[in-house]
């Protein structure tokens, strides 16, 4: 059940809400791992911005709509929430996929192997 932690600029959200969203249209996903852990599998249609490339690709987010960030465990995409909320993104529309990408590939949604989007 999405959530909201005292403190952090963004809402917590499970796999399924998260896929959920993206069904509605409502988000786009924001994979924020290193380029050999996308390779490796990442949410089809994902937009891959590594984590420490969110502010200076800031403007390559999306306007419009909610963000979806993802990493492995929720560590990382917590942290490019938090990057996306200083650089002025309204935490209204920031969300943390907070069980993470093999939580995603292990139930099964659709996902994408190496450059594949």
């Amino acid at each position: 059940m999405a959530r909201q932690v005292p403190g952090e600029p963004y809402t917590r959200v499970t796999s399924d809400e998260a896929r959920e969203m993206l069904q509605q249209g409502a988000a786009t996903m924001i994979d924020v791992r290193r380029d050999d852990e996308y390779r490796e599998g990442h949410v089809t249609g994902a937009t891959w911005i590594p984590v420490d490339d969110v502010i200076p690709r800031y403007d390559e987010l999306p306007q419009k709509g909610n963000l979806l960030f993802i990493c492995a465990v929720g560590a990382r995409s917590g942290l490019a929430a938090e990057y996306a909320a200083a650089m002025g993104a309204d935490p209204e529309r920031l969300f943390n996929v907070d069980d993470g990408t093999p939580a995603w590939i292990q139930k099964g949604f659709p996902t994408s192997y190496g450059d594949d989007v």
